[in-house]
């Protein structure tokens, strides 16, 4: 008897792959036969997992996928997010970053026993995976895991997960251990000994209080557009430095030749310090976010106006924005609705608008194009390498 199978012919949002008569498979390409009882054939864009601890690991969904597929699904995300709200416009090949490139990350641990388990959680579930072995963390940070363990063996109570936030910074890797408490003299030597052997740029703990720094022989920054700026324990970095370059490239050539440039949701300034030669507004809510940005601008004497604002609560009104000539939102994953409001009735030209999430963005750029901006084109850029999260560029001009 012939075999009954079917093709799939796209990835769905949370990775499943959908055949031509809607039914999703687990971990199918498109390009791949999914037989009557439910075998996956692979196809031509199906490759094998690099990484032993997939699918069980959530810090990846997709890494069946090649690079061909992976990028496809990262334009039919952004295609289709479009169309529920009657949008369309060009959207460019994504930049995808390589593996092995992440110096951003969170990681949980938590004590099995005599062994600290430290990794990620489990697709759909709370469980941890110990990872051995990592293809998107960058091997300086993939380094300190298994030493990191040694030491969390030695100060980790019985029933407790704890987070591990880690950076690359200027000045090396950046560690903050957040929920767990470190008191005592021997808790103190552990810690300071371990940052002094592993040569860390800093090692911070919070304990419910915000973190404090236990080692930080120099101040630690990260280099935004060749400004250092100071880096607060556990604050926001762009995942990849291909990611931010190509996210930068994008505000860039938006913004082209702008006197003035407003920078909304400016974090440490990866924007900000974008434009070395035009004055800028920085607006952000995070009070140490805007101090670092503020400081390093100073230093560098740009020409720079730092301002902290919860942009949510109070977005900057049409009659301030309509004195720059370009505008640069990148909001967090709930999107600017109160802020894009306002920009919808200004008349700035061009405004770059940077997403990590292409369905908050669709709804916001409905709200744009209903106040007489188009979309001249949307720049994917995929950082989080085999991973459903989106980031994007988009043009908005008048």
């Amino acid at each position: 008897m012939p075999v009954n199978d079917d093709t799939i012919v796209r990835v769905a949002g949370r990775g499943d792959g959908v055949t031509g008569d809607g039914r999703h498979v687990a971990l199918a390409a498109p390009g791949d036969r999914v037989t009557a009882e439910g075998a996956v054939i692979p196809g031509p864009n199906h490759q094998r997992p690099p990484c032993k601890h997939f699918p069980v690991c959530g810090g990846c969904q997709l890494q069946h996928l090649d690079d061909t597929a992976w990028g496809q699904f990262i334009v039919d995300r952004i295609g289709g997010a479009l169309a529920t709200h009657g949008l369309s416009t060009e959207i460019r090949a994504p930049l995808l970053s390589p593996p092995k490139t992440r110096r951003r990350a969170t990681l949980h641990a938590e004590r099995r026993g005599r062994q600290v388990h430290l990794g990620f959680t489990q697709q759909g579930s709370h469980q941890l995976v110990d990872v051995e072995e990592c293809w998107v963390l960058a091997p300086e940070l993939f380094a300190l895991l298994a030493p990191l363990r040694g030491l969390l063996a030695a100060l980790l109570p019985n029933t407790r997960r704890i987070n591990v936030h880690l950076a690359l910074t200027d000045q090396g890797r950046d560690v903050l251990i957040d929920g767990m408490d470190a008191e005592g003299l021997a808790a103190i030597e552990a810690l300071t000994a371990f940052a002094r052997r592993h040569k860390l740029a800093r090692l911070s703990i919070d304990e419910g209080f915000g973190p404090t720094a236990r080692w930080e022989p120099e101040p630690v920054t990260v280099a935004l557009g060749g400004v250092p700026v100071p880096f607060p324990a556990g604050s926001f970095l762009q995942a990849t430095a291909e990611g931010e370059a190509a996210l930068v490239a994008a505000a860039r050539e938006v913004a082209g030749d702008a006197a003035t440039v407003a920078d909304l949701f400016a974090g440490l300034g990866t924007f900000t310090f974008a434009f070395p030669k035009a004055r800028v507004y920085a607006a952000e809510g995070a009070r140490d976010a805007i101090l670092s940005l503020k400081g390093a601008a100073a230093l560098a004497q740009r020409q720079v106006f730092a301002d902290h604002r919860d942009l949510f609560r109070r977005p900057v009104s049409p009659a301030d924005l309509d004195h720059f000539d370009a505008v640069v939102l990148d909001p967090p994953r709930a999107g600017a609705k109160e802020q894009v409001a306002e920009l919808a009735a200004c008349k700035v030209p061009v405004i770059a608008y940077i997403s990590c999430n292409p369905g908050t963005f669709v709804r916001d750029a409905e709200v744009l194009c209903k106040g007489g901006y188009k979309i001249d084109w949307i720049q994917p850029v995929g950082q989080f390498r085999w991973s459903t999260h989106i980031e994007l560029a988009a043009k908005f001009s008048r």
